[in-house]
């Protein structure tokens, strides 16, 4: 259920009152640090004057978001499949479908995928990019 849950929203779409996009369109790049994780852009800084930004994530089995602290954002995770755990600000956080969790700017984390994979949403206020 969970993968099928993933695959809509990397094959969903943005509709807005002016506008609507396709996620489908929108490539996967991979995370600049950590290898294993790889990001679809779905908002940008770009089209919320840097207020926010909103972006799939997916961290493939037994990889990780290294340890790591946003100075200015403050984020937030939206688990949509698979499972794994996330360690803010010292605290292991079980992560599974449901699961919202919230990291304020200047703590550090990390997130690591158990051997099913971790798919999430993660949002960044201010935008990340």
């Amino acid at each position: 259920m969970g993968k099928k849950v993933f695959e809509a929203f990397n094959n969903g779409r943005l509709v807005l009152p002016d506008k609507a996009s396709s996620f489908g369109q929108i490539g996967w790049s991979k995370h600049p640090t950590f290898e294993g994780v790889e990001l679809k852009h779905i908002v940008t800084g770009a089209e919320t004057g840097g207020q926010f930004s909103y972006h799939l994530v997916k961290i493939a089995p037994g990889k990780a978001i290294g340890n790591h602290i946003h100075e200015t954002q403050l984020e937030t995770h939206e688990v949509i499949a698979g499972s794994g755990i996330c360690i803010n600000d010292g605290a292991e956080l079980k992560y599974e479908p449901g699961v919202i969790s919230i990291l304020p700017a200047k703590i550090p984390h990390q997130v690591l995928a158990a051997e099913d994979g971790l798919y999430l949403f993660a949002k960044f206020m201010p935008a990340l990019c």
